[in-house]
């Protein structure tokens, strides 16, 4: 009976070596893949956060731009440009840009974009974000 029970012990321990082992093997590897899911999250939302922050600093100082070459002008059209001008100034110092954790930055950001392609119609000029920004590599965004 004894011999018996040795090998049983043996198998046992076997048995539980394997478990423990598959264990182990499964709290590691879901602890390397939860760092490294942080890790390409962080990188995603900082690459996503400069591209949004250029972006809005374009159509910044597009406005910016725009307004100082019209201020002068008296005429009908020119006003309407700059009120046009002010209004997409308005948006971005009103949009929650600081706050990337806002649930209204996206909506903030899509009438940011509509405000921009509406005063580029205005100034007829083309309004494709694309055509003014390239990184270095020679690739728009």
């Amino acid at each position: 009976m004894s011999g018996g029970s040795g090998a049983e012990d043996m198998f046992d321990s076997i048995v539980m070596a394997d478990e423990r082992f598959r264990g182990e093997g499964y709290r590691e590897g879901f602890e390397r893949g939860s760092r490294r899911g942080l890790l390409d999250g962080q990188r995603h939302g900082a690459s996503h956060g400069a591209k949004l922050s250029t972006e809005i600093s374009f159509y910044h100082g597009f406005a910016v731009t725009w307004k100082c070459l019209l201020q002068h002008n008296t005429d009908v059209k020119s006003r309407k440009r700059l009120k046009a001008l002010d209004a997409l100034l308005g948006q971005i110092q009103d949009s929650p840009h600081a706050e990337p954790q806002s649930t209204q930055l996206q909506i903030d950001v899509d009438k940011l974009r509509a405000k921009f392609r509406q005063v580029c119609s205005m100034l007829n000029i083309p309004a494709d974000f694309k055509d003014f920004v390239k990184t270095s590599e020679g690739t728009s965004f």
